[in-house]
């Protein structure tokens, strides 16, 4: 991912652009972030760029939603997106981006699952 640009703030701007290293093939998406609701939500929108991939996922701007509901510690995480037509939806999906997104939380999920290493007596945590 070598662009991560985020204005993580209501009306701020957001910029994610992907490479894969095989081929060095690029995409990405931008958007504005319309609401946080630190713990509980945050919705934005999501504009597609195909940059050197040539994969379509539709036309426009996509609305996401990310809600998380924490129960007994263990937080879910619910997307929900509005792709604006059947269509978008239809050229998004043909992309296979559910797997992308699955492989991009089960990584998450080893993140926050793995325990810190606790430092050597002296020594800070970075």
């Amino acid at each position: 991912m070598p662009v991560c640009e985020m204005d993580l703030r209501e009306g701020g701007k957001y910029r994610w652009r992907w490479r894969n290293n095989d081929d060095n093939s690029e995409f990405g998406f931008t958007g504005v972030f319309r609401k946080l609701e630190p713990g509980v939500r945050i919705v934005h929108t999501q504009v597609y760029d195909a940059g050197t991939t040539g994969v379509g996922m539709g036309d426009g701007e996509a609305n996401l939603t990310a809600t998380f509901t924490e129960t007994n510690g263990i937080t879910t995480v619910t997307t929900v997106i509005d792709f604006g037509s059947k269509a978008s939806r239809d050229a998004s999906m043909a992309t296979g981006m559910t797997d992308g997104m699955e492989q991009g939380y089960q990584l998450l999920e080893q993140v926050l699952s793995s325990t810190p290493s606790q430092p050597e007596a002296g020594q800070a945590r970075a």
